[in-house]
């Protein structure tokens, strides 16, 4: 229960994290000032931020025509949802 609470925590603070990243990025492109490198934007999707990153790219209107980025976004997205679905069916049959 305890592993439970702390992995919710983490993905909150991650998805919290990633979304103000993009959100700071934006904000950053507007003013000419200097940039969050894409790489570090996807790593912070990558370790658990990818609903967080999604929903600022999307809401925020940032990163949306960069293809190259949106397909390693939407990448890792797919493989986080294949890894849960896997956990969930091996946690199932485990029973």
């Amino acid at each position: 229960m305890v592993f439970l609470a702390l992995a919710i925590l983490y993905l909150f603070v991650l998805n919290a994290a990633a979304y103000l990243a993009f959100a700071r990025d934006k904000a950053a492109a507007i003013e000419g000032r200097r940039r969050i490198s894409e790489d570090r934007l996807l790593a912070l999707a990558f370790l658990g931020g990818s609903i967080g990153a999604k929903v600022a790219q999307m809401a925020l209107r940032h990163k949306i025509r960069k293809e190259p980025f949106r397909q390693q976004l939407n990448g890792i997205i797919a493989v986080q949802i294949v890894a849960l679905a896997a956990v969930f069916a091996l946690s199932y049959m485990a029973r």
